[in-house]
C-alpha cells in the first residue's frame, strides 16, 4: 500500500486502485487527502478528526464514498448529509468488515482521559489490511494480530512522552510514523521523537518523520 501522511491525524491509503483516508480532520489538508476517495475511517468526534463539512461535501459529489465512523459520529454525519444515510456506517470495537477493498479490524472504543472534568467521547483504532495501525486518541494495543505499520500520536493534550514510548514498546510494529503533531513545535517535536526512536529501537521498531504530503510504500 502506498501511505501518504498529513498535517495531524490524517492518512491517506492507496492500494490496487482504491483510496481509504483515516480522520481527516480540520488541521489536515482534508479536501486533498479525500479527493478520490472510495471510504473513510473516522476515529472520534474531534474536530481535528473529522471535517464534518468537507465530509459532507465528499459526500454529496463522490456517490460511492462509504463513510465507517462510531454510532455518535454516523448519526451526527447522517443529519448533515441525509441523502447520503446508507452510505455512512456504525463502527463498534472488535469488528471485521470491507472497506472499498480494505480489510479493516476495529479495536478500543474509548477516547483517552484528558481531565476528569471533560467528558469521555467513543474512540476506535483501526488496522488496515493487517498492516497499518491508527489508534486514533488512544494507546489501545490491538489484540491478537501484529501490527506492521504503527501511527504514533506523538502529542496530545491526553498523552506524556513516557505513554508515547510505552506504546510503540508495546505494539512492537517493525515500522513506525507519527500522527498527531500538529500541536508541537520543531523543537517540541524532535524532542520526542527522539526518545521514540530510541528507546522503540530497542524493542525493534524503526521509527521515520514523515513531512506532510509525503508519502512511503507500507
Amino acid at each position: 500500500m502506498k501511505l501518504t501522511k498529513y498535517t495531524h491525524a490524517c492518512v491517506r491509503l492507496e492500494k490496487d486502485g482504491k483510496v481509504l483516508v483515516l480522520d481527516p480532520g480540520t488541521f489536515s489538508e482534508t479536501a486533498e487527502a479525500l479527493d478520490g476517495a472510495h471510504a473513510v475511517l473516522i476515529t472520534h468526534e474531534h474536530p481535528d478528526h473529522v471535517d464534518v463539512p468537507a465530509i459532507t461535501r465528499a459526500l454529496g459529489t463522490a456517490a460511492g464514498l462509504a463513510v465507517f465512523a462510531p454510532a455518535g459520529v454516523a448519526a451526527a454525519l447522517r443529519q448533515e448529509a441525509p441523502q447520503a444515510a446508507d452510505r455512512i456506517n456504525a463502527v463498534e470495537p472488535g469488528s471485521t468488515f470491507d472497506a472499498a477493498g480494505f480489510n479493516v479490524q476495529s479495536f478500543g472504543g474509548q477516547h483517552a482521559l484528558i481531565h476528569p472534568q471533560i467528558p469521555m467521547v467513543a474512540n476506535i483504532g483501526y488496522l488496515v489490511e493487517g498492516n497499518v495501525y491508527h489508534p486514533g486518541d488512544s494507546f489501545i494495543i490491538p489484540d491478537g494480530p501484529s501490527v506492521q505499520t504503527l501511527l504514533v500520536p506523538i502529542h496530545a493534550p491526553w498523552n506524556k512522552a513516557g505513554e508515547v514510548v510505552d506504546f510503540v514498546i508495546g505494539v512492537r510494529a517493525p515500522r513506525a510514523f507519527q500522527i498527531h503533531d500538529g500541536l508541537l513545535n520543531e523543537t517540541g517535536l524532535k524532542m520526542v521523537e527522539g526518545h521514540v526512536a530510541r528507546l522503540g529501537g530497542k524493542y525493534g521498531t524503526t521509527f521515520t518523520h514523515l513531512a506532510p504530503r509525503e508519502s512511503v510504500e507500507v
